[in-house]
């Protein structure tokens, strides 16, 4: 899906929001940035690697209990698979729109995770 802001300002390259459609496909963002849906995004991200932040910490914690039970660690691991497919997108979507960036992204079809 791909949003067009109503913004009146040049556009820049397509960015890869924080959130698919409900079939799982990525959405994009064309506009200057300042949008209202630009900033539903910046603080999508912001909390998206602030979780990052906490879980990691949680999982240092983790990784020191000797007596941390299976379920745990497998609770744990799925949660740090979430953020890192969260903080991976997160880098996507910045790498992509960086000047000089190599092919732009891959504007319309999101990369596996």
């Amino acid at each position: 899906m791909i949003h067009h802001s109503h913004d009146t300002g040049a556009a820049t390259r397509p960015r890869l929001l924080p959130w698919s459609t409900s079939d799982g496909r990525p959405c994009y963002l064309v506009g200057d940035g300042t949008g209202h849906v630009s900033r539903v995004a910046d603080r999508v991200e912001s909390v998206q690697l602030g979780m990052a932040d906490q879980i990691l910490a949680h999982a240092g914690d983790l990784a020191g209990v000797p007596t941390a039970t299976a379920p745990q660690l497998r609770y744990l691991a799925a949660r740090l698979a979430e953020s890192l497919r969260d903080v991976s997108r997160i880098a996507r979507s910045r790498g992509d729109r960086l000047p000089g960036a190599r092919n732009g992204g891959d504007f319309g079809e999101e990369r596996e995770a």
